[in-house]
Formats: C-alpha cells, structure tokens, sequence
C-alpha cells in the first residue's frame, strides 16, 4: 500500500495544470465550429478554410479590457487584412450584446456567440478562473492563429489585451 500511495503522489505532483494539459498545441487540427454571428448567421470553420484565422476568445462585450482587445483588432483591422488574415471574436454573449457592442466601437470583424460554452470547450477557452480568491467557471483570454488547411498554427496562452493585435501581427509576419 505505501508504494501505491508513494506512486500516486509522486504522479499527481508530475500532473500538469489544466490549462498547460489541454491547450490545443500547434499542428493540430482545429476543432470544427457552427455558431451565430452579429446578424444571426451561421459561421463554421468550414466557410473559412484557405484562409488564416485569429479566432480570439474573450469574456464580455463592453467590459474595459475586452473592449481595449477589441478596439485593438479594429486599429490594426487593415494590416491584419493585408496578410489575408480573418478575425474572428467568441464569447458567451447574446447576438444583441454583439450589435450593440459592433455598433459602439465600429468594429469591422466577426463576433460569433457561444452562449452554451460549447466551442469554448472544444477550444479550451472555458475553465476555472481565480478573482479575488473566489474560483469560478469562465471564458479564457485565448487566441489561436489557424493556418490555410485548418490546422493551429500559434497559440496565445497568456494575452495582454492592449498589445495583442499587434503580438498577433508580429507572430504572423514570423511564420
């Protein structure tokens, strides 16, 4: 028995976090999706394929630092363009939080709404998150970079929400 225990602890201590055991690694392919976007479309992975995608996960429409991430991809929409990159945004709100949320910043890219989680899931945009000591359940600040054959080609674990157009930029040109 005390090996038994000796293993099992010496296993859970090799154990990674959440978050570092189920990213989506670079190579794989994309999970496919189907969701509604501003103007209650069906969007799928599938009509985006040949394409590079920024699919952005980001908690709530109208919330400062999901608003500055936002803004963000709107002033650097035109250069993301020129590289033939599509962004697309994802988070558990409504389709009339996405109007009003398009509307109020001009943003020029899809906002697709998850509000069951499930695609967040297959992402692995969804987990527990820490506020003020108190663990909940919430959309993680992910973003994922898929290639032209739908496969991830970077990953953004850790987003800085007033950089992050251009980080995403930045590891476009150097691939």
């Amino acid at each position: 028995m005390p090996a038994k225990k000796a293993a099992a602890k010496g296993a859970a201590a090799n154990a990674k976090t959440p978050a570092e055991s189920t990213l989506l690694k670079v190579g794989a392919k994309a999970p496919a999706f189907s969701l509604k976007n501003t103007e209650g479309q069906t969007v799928k992975l599938s009509d985006l394929k040949g394409k590079k995608v920024v699919l952005y996960f980001y908690p709530k429409d109208m919330t400062p630092g999901c608003t500055t991430e936002a803004c963000g991809f709107r002033d650097d929409y035109a250069q993301l363009k020129k590289r033939g990159i599509e962004v697309v945004g994802v988070s558990g709100d409504e389709q009339k939080s996405h109007q009003k949320f398009t509307e109020k910043y001009s943003l020029p890219f899809t906002l697709l709404s998850d509000p069951t989680h499930e695609m967040m899931e297959k992402y692995r945009a969804w987990g527990e998150k820490t506020l003020y000591g108190r663990k909940y359940m919430g959309v993680l600040r992910i973003t994922y970079i898929i290639d032209e054959d739908g496969k991830i080609a970077h990953v953004f674990e850790k987003v800085k929400t007033n950089t992050h157009s251009k980080d995403v930029i930045a590891a476009v040109d150097s691939m």
